[in-house]
């Protein structure tokens, strides 16, 4: 008997990424309030009554974060999930790169928006959220590979 299959690192290391996404917004669905701010006012203005919607993108980040390691280490990563997993990785990528380098953009004055911008919010897409979506594509694409030339 076999045991579990050893799971590329870029693959856990996008489960963190992940797993950090989901808590934060898990804490923020359960009433929490710190860096609520960098989400941006209007969001949060639009969904104060209904805060528990966050409790569900937790639980989407969370299997999003989890289900590559879970099935790389049963060796269940099959062409469905992989392709699945390729889809996700490019469009944090795609998410977290475009808005990072927007956000960066506005903040550094090179982009300036018509009608101004919630600083706090910028701050936070730019510097925090979008930096770590960025992070979690890049390593699930870059354990994705791994795992695909594991299984050659």
């Amino acid at each position: 008997m076999t045991g579990p299959r050893p799971v590329p690192v870029g693959l856990l290391v996008a489960a963190v990424a992940g797993t950090v996404h989901a808590a934060v917004s898990a804490y923020w669905g359960l009433g929490g309030d710190a860096l609520l701010e960098t989400l941006g006012e209007r969001i949060v203005e639009q969904f104060r009554d209904a805060r528990w919607l966050l409790l569900v993108v937790a639980a989407v980040k969370l299997g999003g974060a989890l289900v590559p390691v879970l099935l790389a280490r049963g060796g269940g990563l099959g062409r469905g999930w992989r392709s699945l997993c390729w889809l996700g990785a490019a469009v944090l990528v795609l998410w977290g790169g475009l808005n990072t380098v927007v956000g960066g953009l506005v903040l550094t004055g090179v982009v300036v928006p018509e009608d101004g911008y919630d600083r706090a919010a910028m701050i936070g897409h730019a510097l925090l959220w979008d930096p770590l979506f960025l992070v979690w594509g890049l390593a699930l694409a870059l354990g994705l590979r791994a795992y695909g030339r594991s299984t050659r």
